[in-house]
């Protein structure tokens, strides 16, 4: 796979263009209209819900609106149940939403049903725009005239949207970088794969693509990779990687921008906000609606097949990533624990990620 294996993005699938703009129109805090063959309905993020918004709203559904909450959060809100529902807002008042879709003390004050296929389509869309899971939604008859030319898109290609992304992986540049402790670097971006994000491979040393290769999936950190956060240990484990690689054969790293688990950098630093008032950070994800881990490693593994890997030795705590690796075809000869240090800001993290998601850590460890 070569930079010349850019596809020029006129070729993308209509319907995959579509699903981006969408992205791009729910970031930007502004409603879109989601169909199928049956029906139309209007899907704003929550968190976008303003008072003008609000009063757009009751002009479309005087008969009041729902408020879509993933499953984490109604469990949060006190709600018996396993799957994703609707709360109705007699009102579309934002003080009230804002309240059910992420204030950390508050309660159910509805009963929540069951979304339609629809809604559920809403709160995919939220996930890959990376705001939190919560969408206000309503019947789109009339969203024309209340709302300005909002972008319409098919139920149908939004459920085949990660999957487009998958197929549509390409490496679109590639140069060396000398990095601090491994001088003989090449950074490999890819484009596709996981919305319109750029991922990169880090080719470290030469290695022998014919023999188990030392591999590494980090997720992006901007506090613990750039900052130095305390909070983790996620700066040690990428530099460990890069020096451990340099001196053992080599390997590659993937730098994969799926910060705060695959929920965003603004969903992170609300977690963060949660933890300093006593929630640990499987708690605080579940406030904001997001369930233990968002990230998938499908795409982190075809990076890998087009750079020549089909057995690997994996530096990783987490089995997740392990099983992904399997599960899409690579052959695990090994892995290998990755510790960095521990302190009195980060042993808690520490603890949970060993206690509710199984990670392999053993907090008497040295680090590495």
């Amino acid at each position: 796979m070569t930079v010349s294996s850019l596809r020029p993005g006129l070729r993308d699938a209509p319907g995959e263009i579509d699903v981006e703009r969408a992205i791009a129109e729910i970031r930007a805090g502004r409603p879109i209209i989601l169909h199928d063959a049956l029906e139309r309905i209007v899907a704003l993020a929550c968190e976008a819900l303003d008072a003008d918004l609000s009063e757009r709203f009751a002009l479309l559904a005087p008969g009041g609106t729902r408020l879509a909450l993933a499953a984490p959060r109604l469990r949060r809100l006190g709600a018996q149940r396993r799957d994703a529902g609707a709360v109705t807002l007699p009102v579309a008042d934002a003080a009230r939403a804002h309240a059910l879709a992420f204030d950390a003390n508050a309660r159910l004050d509805a009963p929540a049903t069951a979304l339609s296929p629809l809604e559920e389509g809403a709160l995919e869309l939220m996930r890959l725009a990376q705001v939190l899971p919560a969408a206000i939604v309503a019947r789109a008859d009339g969203a024309e005239a209340v709302f300005a030319s909002p972008l319409g898109v098919a139920l149908a290609h939004i459920a085949s949207y990660r999957p487009a992304r998958l197929a549509s992986l390409r490496i679109v540049a590639r140069a060396p970088v000398p990095l601090e402790g491994a001088c003989d670097s090449e950074f490999i971006v890819f484009r596709g794969g996981e919305g319109l994000r750029d991922q990169v491979a880090i080719i470290i040393g030469a290695p022998d693509f014919s023999l188990p290769v030392n591999v590494r999936l980090h997720s992006a950190c901007l506090t613990g990779d750039l900052f130095g956060s305390l909070k983790c240990d996620c700066g040690d484990q990428l530099r460990y990687t890069a020096r451990f690689m340099a001196e053992n054969g080599g390997g590659v790293l993937l730098y994969l921008d799926q910060e705060g688990r695959g929920n965003g950098l603004a969903n992170k630093i609300r977690a963060y906000d949660l933890q300093a008032r006593g929630f640990d950070t499987y708690d605080a994800d579940e406030s904001l609606g997001f369930d233990n881990d968002q990230r998938r490693f499908a795409f982190a593994a075809e990076m890998l097949k087009a750079l020549g890997a089909q057995r690997v030795l994996i530096l990783t705590n987490n089995p997740e990533k392990i099983a992904a690796l399997m599960q899409a075809g690579l052959e695990v000869v090994a892995d290998q624990r990755i510790q960095g240090r521990k302190n009195t800001h980060n042993v808690r993290y520490l603890a949970a990620k060993r206690d509710k998601a199984g990670h392999l850590i053993d907090l008497d460890r040295a680090p590495a």
